[in-house]
């Protein structure tokens, strides 16, 4: 058996920054365990898999696919990045002619579209409520140790914990922090979070780069101990800091090693826009 596999560095345009996705094209059905040995063979933070819906479906000119997201220990219910990097194969590879391209997807029907030399996606919006410190106080130590965190959030949809560190702090300091994200697992005893973000406003005074906000993403609870670029993270990210910052249009940065750009649009009708750029690195067929 054959299938066609492509490696994207999604939220950039220079090759090995970004986020990588693999990319799977299923022209007929695969074998349920198949997905997760395939993203585990894989070893990135996601395996993405497109599937046709009818038959008759083509990858060049159908508008509506399946997509299933897997890490290299389970499947998500959404991931951003990897639906960047579906679109880009559709898009650039298939040579797609539709505007829109639907996803029928665990999170809903998400769409992706080219916006002058962008994929821009139509994400969820996800709200957060303020959370108690001391449920979470192990969980935060070991993230940030004795770090002075100025508001802490909590995503009950997306079970993400938003940590915002103090304005004070420059992104130098996001960036270097160095954090054991497997010690997150014995230290988070809620049993309710299964994400961490690291956020700081961006207005800082050597702040030139016009960004309004930088984060870094853990998740060790589904085998990614950090998360390069998360469009996910930045469905939460986003309305937290439209919401403090009065904005609606605002350009993020991930400081992660290898870091990625997100341009965010918050919609009127609840959701938000998420743009990047991406670079194609690999194209190949699995066979087995």
């Amino acid at each position: 058996m054959q299938i066609p596999i492509f490696t994207v560095d999604a939220f950039t345009n220079r090759p090995f920054s970004g986020n990588p996705a693999a990319v799977c094209l299923l022209e007929n059905d695969l074998d349920e365990d198949l997905h997760q040995k395939i993203a585990t063979e894989m070893n990135l933070s996601e395996t993405a898999f497109i599937r046709k819906l009818y038959p008759g479906d083509d990858f060049s000119r159908s508008s509506c696919f399946g997509l299933r997201w897997f890490t290299p220990a389970s499947e998500v219910p959404l991931c951003g990045h990897a639906t960047l990097a579906s679109a880009a194969v559709l898009f650039y590879i298939q040579k797609n002619t539709n505007s829109v391209l639907t996803f029928v997807t665990l999170s809903g029907e998400l769409k992706a579209r080219q916006v002058e030399g962008h994929i821009v996606l139509d994400l969820p919006l996800y709200k957060t409520s303020p959370q108690v410190l001391q449920e979470v106080e192990e969980l935060i130590k070991a993230a940030v140790g004795n770090m002075i965190v100025q508001d802490l959030r909590y995503s009950p949809d997306t079970k993400k914990l938003l940590v915002r560190l103090s304005d004070t702090y420059e992104r130098s300091v996001l960036e270097k922090l160095q954090v054991r994200a497997q010690d997150f697992l014995s230290a988070e005893k809620t049993g309710k979070v299964k994400g961490l973000i690291l956020t700081l406003k961006g207005n800082s005074p050597g702040n030139h780069s016009g960004h309004d906000f930088y984060s870094r993403y853990f998740a060790p609870w589904v085998g990614v101990l950090e998360d390069p670029v998360t469009g996910s993270a930045h469905a939460v990210l986003s309305s937290y800091w439209s919401e403090h910052l009065g904005k609606k249009e605002m350009l993020a940065f991930q400081c992660s090693r290898r870091g990625g750009e997100l341009k965010i649009s918050l919609r009127n009708d609840g959701r938000v826009d998420i743009a990047g750029k991406i670079a194609i690195v690999l194209k190949g067929n699995l066979t087995f």
